[in-house]
């Protein structure tokens, strides 16, 4: 747990008293198709795991029966289990750390906002591109305006 934590650059702690083991399941799964993982340990366990890592702001929340969210992605774990408490009131976010911040449940949800990673790669490369597409859209503009004009003038003398 140790190692997996040092890794992992944002931890959301959860509350999940009175969800199912359906609903647990169908947590899990709906963490790793957003690329993060849910861990149920012991709170004693975690602190210790804690102890040595950056994200050391959530030991205090660790109390009654809690769970970690964690992954590689930055916003993956928050916005998964942001996206999960929306329907499903048993599991309530208490807060997390992303780095050394600690990050309160408002925080968490803000964080849950954010693009993804790969939606910001996206707009990057769509930023990026866009100048070229412009850039090529005026150099071929003056030389349809002048094909225009040149038409215009070409129908006006056959028509006269």
């Amino acid at each position: 747990m140790h190692g997996v934590l040092q890794e992992t650059s944002v931890v959301v702690v959860a509350h999940y008293s009175g969800l199912t083991v359906a609903q647990m399941q169908a947590l899990r799964k709906q963490m790793r198709d957003a690329g993060a993982t849910v861990q149920v340990t012991k709170n004693r366990l975690t602190k210790i795991a804690l102890e040595g890592t950056d994200l050391t702001a959530v030991t205090g929340l660790l109390k009654g029966p809690t769970l970690l969210a964690y992954s590689k992605d930055p916003i993956a774990a928050a916005k998964a289990a942001v996206a999960f408490a929306k329907d499903n009131d048993k599991l309530v976010i208490l807060g997390g750390a992303m780095g050394k911040t600690a990050l309160n449940a408002d925080a968490v949800k803000s964080l849950a906002t954010l693009p993804s990673l790969d939606e910001m790669r996206a707009k990057l490369i769509g930023l990026i591109q866009a100048p070229a597409t412009k850039l090529a859209q005026l150099t071929n503009a003056p030389a349809g305006k002048l094909a225009r004009v040149i038409q215009a003038y070409a129908d006006k003398d056959a028509a006269a």
